[in-house]
C-alpha cells in the first residue's frame, strides 16, 4: 500500500527524514528570500522607529527620571526657579528652611515670581513641596549632528525589536520543513521560552537594574568631586541599550543548556561539575554583555549564576523523571 501513495509518508518515516528533500539550488532561493523578507521587515522597522524616536526617546530617559527619584527618597532638596525656569539647587543641612519643616518633605520648590503690587514690581517667592522634581542629571546634545545621529541610533535599535519577531519567524518558515516531528516540538518550545526569557531580561534590567546603576554612577562621580548635571544623549542610549541588550541574551542561558541536555550532548552531572568554572564564565560574560560599570557586571553575574543553577536542577529532575519511566 505503501508503494501505491509514495507522496504520503507515515509517522514513523517522519521520525526518521525531515520535510520534503530539495536541492542545492532550491534551498539556495528558500535562503535569498529568507534574507530578502528579513531585511524589508528590518528596513520597515527602521522607518517607523525614526518617526517615533521621541516617544523612544521618552521610554529610554524613563529609567534616568526613576534614578533621580530614588536620589530624591534619600535627599532632601531645595530647587530655586527664576519664573519657573530652574536657576540651581542645594541640598539643606538641616531640617528647616527658614520656616519651613523639611521633615517628611524629599524635596520643595522656590519660584521667584516677578509680581506687580500698586505701581511697583517685586519678586515674590512661590513655596512648592514634594514637587515632582528629579534631582538626576538631564539629558543634553552637545554637537549640531548629534541629534541626527541619535535619531539613526534610536530607528535602528527601534527597529530591530520591532521586526526580530518577523525576522525569526520567516527563519522559522526556512529551518522548519528540515527537522522531524520531535525536533519541531522541541524547537517551538525552546522559541517561546526564549522569548519569554529575553523579554523577563529586559524587563528587569529596564525597571530595577537600570536606575539603581545610573544612581550609582552618578553618586561615584559626586563621591569623586565630579558634578554630573547633564548626560550626553547618545552615550546615554549606548549604555542603556548595550546592558538591556545583554541582560536578554543572558537570560537565554537556561534555553542553551536545557538543549543541549536535550539533544544529548550534557547531562545533570556534567552540569553540576562544570559549577566551579562556571563561575568565573559568568564574571567573563557580565563583563561582555553589560557596561563598564561594576554594578551592572556584578548584578549580570549574579543573575547568570542563578539561572545557571536553574537549570541544573531541571537537568537532574528531566534524569530523576526518565528513571521512574524506566522503572515503570
Amino acid at each position: 500500500m505503501a508503494d501505491d501513495y509514495p507522496d504520503v509518508i507515515n509517522p514513523e518515516e517522519q521520525e526518521v527524514a525531515g520535510g520534503a528533500v530539495k536541492t542545492f539550488l532550491e534551498h539556495l532561493e528558500d535562503l535569498r528570500w529568507t534574507l530578502v523578507k528579513s531585511g524589508a521587515a528590518l528596513l520597515l522597522g527602521l522607518l517607523v522607529c525614526l518617526f517615533a524616536a521621541p516617544q523612544i526617546m521618552q521610554i529610554l530617559t524613563y529609567p534616568l527620571k526613576k534614578a533621580g527619584e530614588q536620589q530624591n527618597g534619600t535627599n532632601q532638596t531645595v530647587y530655586v526657579k527664576l519664573a519657573g525656569n530652574s536657576i540651581g539647587s542645594f541640598d539643606p543641612s538641616t531640617n528647616t528652611f527658614g520656616s519651613i519643616d523639611l521633615r517628611g518633605k524629599s524635596n520643595i520648590v522656590l519660584d521667584l515670581v516677578p509680581t506687580l503690587i500698586g505701581t511697583q514690581q517685586v519678586m515674590t517667592v512661590n513655596i512648592v513641596t514634594n514637587a515632582p522634581q528629579s534631582s538626576g542629571p538631564g539629558v543634553i546634545i552637545l554637537d549640531p549632528g548629534a541629534a541626527f545621529m541619535l535619531a539613526l541610533q534610536l530607528g535602528l535599535f527601534g527597529g530591530l525589536i520591532l521586526a526580530c519577531p518577523f525576522v525569526l519567524y520567516f527563519l522559522g518558515q526556512f529551518v522548519m520543513p528540515a527537522l522531524k516531528i520531535k525536533e519541531k516540538k522541541y524547537f517551538l518550545q525552546a522559541f517561546f521560552i526564549g522569548l519569554l526569557l529575553f523579554f523577563s531580561g529586559v524587563s528587569l534590567g529596564y525597571f530595577w537594574i537600570m536606575p539603581k546603576a545610573l544612581n550609582i554612577a552618578q553618586q561615584f562621580a559626586n563621591w569623586m568631586g565630579i558634578q554630573v548635571p547633564n548626560w550626553r544623549a547618545e552615550t546615554l542610549i549606548s549604555f542603556e541599550v548595550k546592558f538591556l541588550f545583554g541582560m536578554g541574551i543572558g537570560f537565554e542561558m537556561p534555553v542553551v543548556l536545557l538543549a543541549l541536555v536535550k539533544i544529548g550532548f550534557l547531562n545533570y552531572t556534567k552540569l553540576a561539575a562544570m559549577r566551579r568554572y562556571m563561575i568565573v564564565a559568568n564574571l567573563i560574560l557580565g563583563a561582555l554583555l553589560t557596561t563598564p560599570e561594576v554594578y551592572t557586571q556584578v548584578v549580570m553575574c549574579i543573575i547568570l549564576q542563578i539561572l545557571y543553577e536553574i537549570s541544573v536542577w531541571i537537568a537532574w529532575y528531566w534524569e530523576y523523571r526518565d528513571r521512574k519511566r524506566e522503572v515503570k
